[in-house]
C-alpha cells in the first residue's frame, strides 16, 4: 500500500525557480490517494468533539465535505467575496502579492458550536487565520485545524498558535 505522500506530484521550479510545487490534484485523481487523504483527516479527528466542519473555497470543500458526511456533521463553506447569496461577514487577509477577502454566511455558525477547519494546504497561514476570526466573531470555538499538506518552511503554524493544528504530510521547505 502506498503512503499518502506517494500520490503527491512535486513540480520543481513552479511557479518560480527554487520552488517545489506540491500538486494536490494528483491525490484527487487516484481513488486510493483520495481515500487515504480523507481517512488521514478522519484519523486526526477521531477523539475530537465537534459540531461543524468549515472549509475554504475550493479545496477545503473537496476534503471537508466527505469528512462532514462521514461523521454526520454539517459543512460550512467559506468563499471569495460576492459568492454567497445571504447576509455575510467578511475578513480581509494578506496574500504574497496583495490581499483578498473571504466571506461566510452570518448564520452559518451558532454561538458555542465547536468547529473544525479543513483545507488541503497550509503555507503562510493567512487564509486560516482570517477564517478563525470569522468563526470566533460568530461565537464559534475552533477545536482543530486539519490539512492534507503543510509547507513548514513558510511558518504558517506561527499564525495559528494556540490552536490544535494537524497535517497528514509535512514538507520542510517552501
Amino acid at each position: 500500500m502506498k503512503k499518502l505522500e506517494d500520490y503527491v506530484r512535486s513540480i520543481p521550479d513552479f511557479p518560480e525557480p527554487g520552488i517545489i510545487f506540491r500538486d494536490v490534484t494528483s491525490i484527487l485523481q487516484d481513488a486510493d490517494g483520495l481515500h487515504l487523504a480523507v481517512d488521514s483527516i478522519l484519523d486526526m479527528l477521531k477523539d475530537v468533539d465537534y459540531d461543524v466542519v468549515v472549509g475554504p473555497e475550493s479545496r477545503g470543500f473537496i476534503f471537508g465535505v466527505p469528512v462532514a458526511y462521514a461523521q454526520h456533521k454539517s459543512f460550512v463553506p467559506v468563499r471569495k467575496k460576492g459568492k454567497l447569496p445571504c447576509e455575510t461577514i467578511s475578513a480581509e487577509y494578506d496574500l504574497e502579492y496583495g490581499s483578498a477577502v473571504i466571506e461566510m454566511h452570518k448564520d452559518a455558525i451558532k454561538p458555542g458550536q465547536k468547529v473544525v477547519i479543513i483545507d488541503d494546504l497550509i503555507a503562510t497561514g493567512g487564509t486560516i487565520e482570517a477564517i478563525i476570526g470569522l468563526i470566533e466573531q460568530l461565537g464559534g470555538e475552533v477545536v482543530r485545524i486539519c490539512f492534507v499538506m503543510e509547507l513548514a518552511g513558510l511558518h504558517g503554524r506561527e499564525k495559528l498558535k494556540g490552536y490544535s493544528v494537524d497535517s497528514a504530510i509535512v514538507y520542510e521547505g517552501k
